[in-house]
């Protein structure tokens, strides 16, 4: 997922999850056998109750570059949001910002926190409401072809990085979106149900991580590293399963 030369923007919303991945980042990158950039962008989408200040005080502590873009989603949302969820329009918006972003500053790869259980869910809303064989992809090209996506936790429980951060003492930013708490999505739905499934089933996630690693990784895999760089041959990469 990781060559030599590569700039990442990892996307931190103040979560368990970004916060672990972007520990794990910044410890690897101090023995990697490859040399990467790594910089975070919060998103703060101006719903009562969000305060980043703690984000901004760590990531000076850990001296990693940070860029903070505000947009009040919540508002957009009630006049632009046409038969979509709060939460799909939400995150479709600060898609867009992470590319913004990425390609003024010169990132040329984006990291994102998605674990197993988020992929899990992606692959149930799939077969039940959209009716096709999908999920997220945990490394992948975007359709302009200008910024590579990974997802370095693809192969992690949910479970992992709560626990995670809670021994390593990470800055949460409680969620405090009132979309989350007034508006059930489909999302919680599987989740619940997953949850409901795996009490009975131990061995439900390791059987549906086997199922979906073919469309996780689905086409030709773009090759890590900066283009046109020495090591962009792929000689040297973190592979994703390492």
């Amino acid at each position: 997922m990781i060559g030599d030369g590569d700039r990442i923007l990892l996307g931190v919303s103040g979560g368990k999850d970004s916060l672990s991945l972007l520990q794990v980042l910044s410890h690897l990158r101090t023995y990697a056998p490859v040399r990467f950039d790594l910089a975070v962008l919060t998103v703060d989408p101006e719903v009562p109750g969000f305060d980043p200040q703690s984000l901004k005080d760590y990531y000076d502590a850990l001296g990693v570059p940070w860029h903070y873009e505000q947009q009040p989603l919540m508002e957009q949302a009630k006049v632009h949001m046409d038969g979509d969820s709060f939460c799909a329009y939400c995150s479709r918006m600060k898609r867009g910002i992470m590319y913004r972003i990425c390609r003024e500053q010169g990132y040329n790869v984006l990291a994102l926190g998605q674990h197993l259980d988020d992929l899990a869910e992606s692959l149930l809303m799939s077969l039940f409401h959209g009716g096709q064989l999908r999920t997220m992809k945990a490394h992948y090209m975007n359709q302009e072809g200008d910024v590579r996506i990974i997802r370095p936790l693809a192969y992690c429980r949910e479970r992992q990085t709560a626990d995670f951060a809670t021994k390593a003492g990470l800055p949460v930013v409680p969620d405090s979106c009132p979309a989350c708490f007034t508006m059930p999505s489909r999302r919680e739905h599987m989740k619940a149900l997953l949850a409901r499934e795996e009490a009975d089933h131990s061995h439900l996630f390791a059987s549906i991580l086997h199922a979906i690693r073919p469309i996780m990784t689905e086409g030709d895999l773009p090759q890590p590293g900066w283009p046109g760089s020495e090591e962009s041959s792929g000689m040297r990469y973190l592979d994703a399963e390492r």
